[in-house]
């Protein structure tokens, strides 16, 4: 199998230090983004202020694939959120990813078999109380993938993954102790709280070969907690 380049941007999110070990391990290059100082096992690390900016790294040749981890977890009631609160988790989620695609979008155009990815939330197909804000956000992410989709057909291929509740550093407030986490597992068709390595298979295999026939998708990964109400 011929080596691919991936550029990740949130390069310190649990499942993408996930994915890109998955890659790594296959023989690919993975290059990360953050706004952290940290290389958790990348081919090569930058660092940037903001992913809303446009201004990221150059870098040289074909990239294969795109993945897109920046996320917020803005858990509030309606009337308690702010204009601000909409604008952060709008410009992280949204602005952020639309930006990151438009920067490397002529390296895609060069490679073979280049794949895009982003990330929504159970919380837009599955009304759920306090996620207002992220799931507008989030909402707005699945109609830029169909959007893309269509628009870079047939040559780049661009998909979502909407998880449910996984363990990352970023649901810690969601999972602080042994009885959220219980909670959390007993909402769960499949009674599971997801893993970082759930996350990391479906992402690795959205931006391989094997899914050369799957593009404008939003694949829930998410234990069954969007489609599914057990008696």
């Amino acid at each position: 199998m011929a080596q691919r380049t991936y550029v990740f941007a949130g390069a310190s999110s649990a499942m993408a230090v996930q994915a890109a070990i998955m890659l790594r391990e296959q023989g690919n290059i993975v290059i990360g983004i953050s706004t952290k100082q940290e290389n958790p096992g990348y081919d090569q690390l930058y660092t940037v202020e903001s992913y809303a900016t446009g201004k990221f790294p150059n870098i040289e040749g074909a990239i294969n694939g795109l993945a897109y981890f920046p996320g917020t977890i803005n858990l509030k009631p309606f009337h308690r959120l702010t204009e601000a609160d909409f604008v952060s988790d709008f410009t992280i989620n949204t602005l952020g990813a639309a930006a990151f695609v438009q920067a490397y979008l002529p390296a895609l155009k060069i490679a073979q078999g280049p794949a895009v990815l982003f990330f929504s939330t159970v919380a837009v197909a599955t009304g759920m109380p306090f996620h207002a804000s992220v799931a507008m956000a989030k909402g707005a992410i699945e109609g830029l993938t169909k959007s893309l989709a269509a628009e870079y057909a047939p040559k780049i291929r661009v998909n979502c993954i909407a998880p449910s509740l996984t363990d990352t550093p970023l649901a810690a407030k969601l999972l602080g102790s042994e009885e959220k986490t219980e909670a959390g597992k007993n909402r769960n068709p499949l009674k599971k709280i997801g893993s970082t390595q759930d996350l990391a298979n479906a992402i690795t295999f959205l931006l391989s070969d094997n899914a050369a026939w799957i593009t404008g998708q939003v694949l829930a990964v998410d234990g069954g907690m969007g489609s599914l109400k057990l008696l």
